[in-house]
Order: C-alpha cells, then structure tokens, then sequence
C-alpha cells in the first residue's frame, strides 16, 4: 500500500545529545522537546524510548492509553509503539532513546530487557510514578548517563550501557510493591514467544491453534498458560493485538476504512467494521472521529 502512515522515527532523525555510540542518545527533555517540534503529533519510534519528568504537567497517550505528565513520573516504551504528547505550560526531565542492537552492540544480550516488567508491550505496566528516594537516585544516574555519553574514549559506551542498566535496576527495586517478581520458566519463555509470533504474524495467522503448531504444543496447553500468566486466552491476545494495529492506522485521516480492512487482510469491509465494534464498543469511524484534532 501506497500511502503514507503516521510517522516512524529512528534515532537519526532525531535533533539530541550524542553519544560515542549512534546506537543511543540521551538528552534533557526540555533541549530535546525544543529541538524535535515534529513529535507533539502522533507519531512512533523504531527503538526503545524513555522518559522521566523532573517538571510540568500535561497527558501522555501510549497505544490510545491516556496517562498523566507530572514530576517524578517515568515512562518507558517499547519500540512500535504509537505515542503523542499534550503538555501544559513548560516541561523538563531527561530522555533516553536507544536502538534493540545497542546492548547487543557491546556484547550484552539485549533480552535483558525483557526481563524488566515495564518494558512489558502493555501501556498500563510502562508508567510509574516513582518514589522520592528512588526520584533522587535515577535523577543521579540520567546525570551520570549524559556525562558518559559526552566522554570520548572507547569505553565510554560500555559505561553508558552499565549506567541504564543500573538505572532499571533502581526502577525496579524502587517498585518491587506494585509488581510480583515473575520467576523466568518454561511456560513465561512460551507466552513470550507467542507474543512475538502474534507480533510477526497478526495479519495473516489467525487462529490459537496455528500459533500452537508453531510453538509445539497444544492449543490446550496454550490456552491455559495465557490464562495463567496473563489473564487473556490465546484467542484475545490475538484479537487484542489486531484490534490495536486498527486502531493505529485508522488516526492515519488520509486511510480509508477500506484500506485499513485491506491491510489487515479482513475478507470485505464489513465484517471488518463488525469485528471492530464487537471488541471496541464503536465503529471504525466513530473511532477515528473520537481521535480527530
């Protein structure tokens, strides 16, 4: 399909602070917001994109998740992800952007990410807002991060790639209430390769019992590890994952609903338009108006 999408950033075509490896940047979010005007529209990115706030106040909308903006809150987000931001008056904290080769880059395994409950594909587990204390310590370590990245010599991306792993760490322990240790077992090593068969494939493997056969397992046993791990069954993880895409092209305005069917290779426009209601409450089009500038 011809047509234009929202747009899809890279690292490079953002205006930041640099660091000796172009695989990262990190920067003041105040500079960074004044230098890239282009991201108050919606819009996404094709890495990994943290933000923690230190002032202001406004709403951040993540996968059509609206979120409050205030100081002491820190977002993180997967690459993929649709995003747009609505801030009141001024704003400022610090950002860090950084490509899924960028640990692999240094010979650390970047699934080590995936280890973190808030990089979790589910918007409602990538915003916390911190404690004071921890507040104190990841605003220590954004400063050490930016001064690492201004250093020169070979090292200096290691260090970086040290300082944001620390930084995690200090997340996560500062929340350890909200969240349960997830032990890592066969079955969270089997709901993850669902998820990103689901990612790779949405369009054109529909059914539980295809992505099964893949995994080598039962659709049974599927069906209950979903369940167990995440409260969804196969089949919703699925339609979730198709209803979210929907969504994502329909705030494209120069989209028909037609072509949004066509994309995601619904048969005819109206089951398309069914399907969509039955698991959103609204039509496409109603959709798409509710999201209108």
């Amino acid at each position: 399909m011809s047509k234009q999408v929202y747009p899809t950033f890279s690292i490079c075509n953002l205006v930041a602070s640099k660091s000796g490896n172009d695989l990262l940047n990190a920067d003041r979010f105040k500079g960074y917001l004044s230098g890239n005007p282009h991201l108050q529209v919606v819009h996404k990115h094709s890495f990994y994109h943290l933000v923690y706030f230190t002032e202001g106040e406004g709403g951040h909308v993540i996968d059509f998740v609206r979120f409050p903006v205030k100081k002491g809150m820190i977002y993180f987000m997967r690459p993929g992800q649709v995003h747009v931001w609505d801030f009141k008056g001024a704003v400022d904290g610090y950002i860090i952007n950084f490509s899924s080769t960028f640990f692999d880059s240094l010979s650390i395994d970047t699934r080590l990410v995936d280890r973190f409950p808030f990089f979790e594909p589910r918007p409602e587990q990538q915003v916390l807002s911190l404690p004071e204390e921890t507040q104190r310590d990841v605003e220590r370590l954004f400063e050490a991060i930016l001064a690492g990245q201004a250093e020169k010599d070979g090292s200096a991306p290691l260090m970086v790639a040290t300082l944001l792993l620390q930084l995690f760490i200090t997340v996560n322990r500062g929340m350890q209430q909200r969240y349960k240790p997830v032990a890592v077992s066969y079955n969270t090593v089997i709901l993850r390769n669902f998820e990103q068969l689901v990612e790779d494939n949405f369009r054109n493997i529909r059914l539980p019992k295809e992505y099964a056969a893949l995994l080598y397992i039962t659709p049974n046993h599927l069906n209950a590890l979903c369940k167990d791990l995440s409260d969804l069954s196969a089949g919703e993880v699925i339609r979730n994952r198709i209803v979210l895409e929907a969504k994502r092209l329909l705030v494209n305005f120069e989209w028909s609903v037609g072509d949004v069917a066509r994309e995601l290779r619904f048969a005819d426009v109206s089951y398309f338009v069914k399907f969509f209601k039955k698991y959103t409450g609204t039509t496409p089009e109603g959709f798409r108006k509710s999201h209108a500038a």
